[in-house]
């Protein structure tokens, strides 16, 4: 069972970044922010109770619709960032978030991105959350409210 986020914010996520991670010169390569941005989302959502895992086994998928990354400094191999997730909005058929990441020793700003969301059936129908599992729907709510 899955403990409910009972605080007033999305905690953030931590990711130290690791050796692979990085290109030639030392600076973590472009393309893992956007997967540090999916594991700051699962995260968040499990402070909510909602489980991907769960999701998907009752016939719930959200794929990504769209992801846009901002990069504002360089992470290096050994840094560790904090990724602060928050829904921007959520209407039961689409999800919006904006992360923002940053040196989680000096704060320094990283990276800035956002992620939309859609939910599909098994046969790949859009669907509304309220509509085919309130549970979930509810959850996504009260992160919404606190986003």
């Amino acid at each position: 069972m899955q403990k409910m986020n009972t605080e007033n914010q999305i905690r953030p996520y931590l990711h130290h970044a690791k050796y692979y991670e990085t290109d030639q010169m030392g600076i973590v390569h472009h393309s893992n922010y956007i997967r540090w941005m999916e594991e700051a989302r699962m995260d968040a959502m499990s402070q909510f109770g909602i489980s991907y895992c769960d999701m998907e086994r009752s016939g719930i998928i959200s794929p990504v619709v769209s992801v846009a990354c901002e990069y504002k400094s360089m992470v290096h191999f050994d840094d560790t960032v904090q990724i602060q997730v928050k829904v921007v909005k959520y209407n039961g058929v689409r999800l919006d978030l904006a992360y923002e990441m940053t040196d989680a020793s000096t704060g320094e700003l990283r990276t800035r991105g956002t992620s939309t969301h859609c939910f599909l059936d098994g046969e790949g129908h859009v669907i509304s959350l309220k509509k085919v599992c309130p549970e979930a729907d509810q959850k996504f709510r009260q992160m919404a409210a606190i986003g």
